[in-house]
């Protein structure tokens, strides 16, 4: 006959407990923030590559007119995709010339700013044209 002692259970004592939950804590606050830099770099990516594709309907438009005076934005699904993070413009637009915009809502908060793309393919980031802007934020 075995004899079992009430008096020893197995558990987990309290001290153990918040052992485990101050290393979660700990984990979290290297993780999260990690990941939603992973988040803002990835929508990031997609707004570029929506600039991209609108450019391509500009361009379309004027080799049919030879102009980007008339030319409006079309609701295209990454635009849709994006909405929560990004709004999309034009800006000086004439006959020759013509600026995409991604302008960032408050959700997509990640220190590169409005992104610009124009009429000759040149890229901009935080609302210019600097080149460390573009290489960090494209």
């Amino acid at each position: 006959m075995t004899h079992i002692n009430y008096n020893r259970l197995a558990g987990l004592t309290l001290i153990e407990l918040m052992v485990v939950i101050a290393i979660i804590g700990i984990l979290s606050g290297i993780a999260y923030p990690s990941y939603q830099g992973y988040v803002h770099s990835t929508n990031r990516t997609a707004a570029t590559a929506c600039m991209m594709e609108l450019a391509h309907v500009m361009e379309r438009e004027y080799s049919t007119t030879f102009s980007y005076a008339d030319v409006n934005l079309p609701n295209l699904q990454c635009r849709s995709d994006l909405s929560e993070r990004y709004v999309f413009s034009s800006a000086n637009q004439a006959a020759r010339t013509y600026q995409i915009v991604a302008t960032p809502t408050e959700r997509q908060n990640d220190g590169c700013g409005v992104l610009l793309l124009d009429q000759s393919g040149r890229k901009g980031a935080k609302n210019g044209f600097n080149a460390d802007d573009v290489k960090n934020c494209w």
